[in-house]
């Protein structure tokens, strides 16, 4: 292995949005490397569901590396290997997966994304009108969207709904409910998860109410009552994230490292859609307003 210590930066080092070919689709994911003291390399991966995933230890030899995951909503199986190479600035490797097939992906650096410090609000663009699905569209067909009484609903679980405008930086407010025990999420870009769920009187987590799924951990859990109207402020600058929920602020411009799981891709560097998820529990929504970001002032 080789001797870094904390002044040096191995080229591995760093975040990376990758592309997993995985079962005949191509799916997102991620990976962060980073040093623990002089000589050990840990990390953190996303793979297409669940939370991010700590790496207790990557093990480097020049330019490839290799680590070792436990499953985690996988089925049944042995753990999740993989082995990476440097090549040209770019990676690409192999993921050995529980039930012991391998399967190839590749990996860009994750990109900087910069913080308009000054930003000119465009006009608010309202995505639910209250009567139909004009400004959204499902990724598949079991669709359970519906719009009754001025209020959009999912069912049951199906069909994400994703909107048909994509956006850089934005003001996101919306005002949803859920019955109890329901769990869903919006995602930010469609790439950041910001969960709804069913978890009053719960100690504060990243993957609770109000949490950026696996990153970001509120602070301090403000979920009502399960069939109550509850609201969401979300401001996305960049990567700065910050979540005003039922009135309080429980995120205040932290950074989110990258992709969640159930993302819709890793382009980060790219404006993306939002995207409710419904293939979890049922949700339904009373608004949703979203404020682009123009430019600089």
């Amino acid at each position: 292995m080789a001797n870094l210590s904390a002044q040096e930066l191995h080229p591995l080092e760093g975040r990376w949005d990758l592309v997993m070919e995985f079962e005949g689709k191509v799916l997102p994911s991620w990976l962060e490397i980073r040093h623990s003291g002089h000589e050990t390399m840990i990390g953190r991966f996303v793979f297409a569901f669940g939370s991010a995933r700590p790496i207790s230890e990557v093990k480097i030899d020049g330019n490839n590396f290799s680590f070792e995951i436990p499953r985690q909503w996988e089925p049944e199986g042995g753990d999740m290997e993989f082995t990476g190479t440097l090549v040209d600035g770019k990676l690409k490797g192999t993921m050995k997966y529980v039930d012991g097939k391998i399967y190839q992906w590749t990996g860009t650096p994750a990109p900087d994304l910069p913080y308009n410090d000054r930003p000119a609000w465009g006009e608010p663009m309202e995505l639910f009108n209250g009567t139909d699905l004009t400004h959204w569209h499902t990724d598949r067909e079991d669709d359970n969207w519906v719009v009754e009484n001025g209020i959009l609903k999912n069912t049951r679980s199906g069909a994400n709904l994703i909107s048909n405008d994509t956006f850089s930086d934005f003001k996101l407010v919306t005002e949803f409910r859920y019955p109890k025990g329901s769990n869903s999420g919006i995602y930010l870009r469609g790439r950041y998860e910001l969960q709804i769920a069913d978890n009053k009187g719960l100690p504060a987590s990243d993957i609770y109410f109000g949490g950026i799924y696996g990153f970001l951990e509120p602070n301090e859990n403000v979920a009502g009552n399960p069939g109550d109207w509850q609201t969401y402020e979300v401001t996305l600058i960049g990567r700065r994230v910050t979540v005003v929920a039922n009135g309080k602020t429980i995120i205040c411009d932290q950074t989110i490292p990258g992709i969640t799981g159930g993302a819709l891709d890793s382009n980060e560097g790219e404006p993306g859609p939002i995207m409710i998820q419904g293939d979890h529990g049922p949700v339904e929504f009373k608004s949703f307003v979203v404020t682009p970001i123009l430019e600089s002032n």
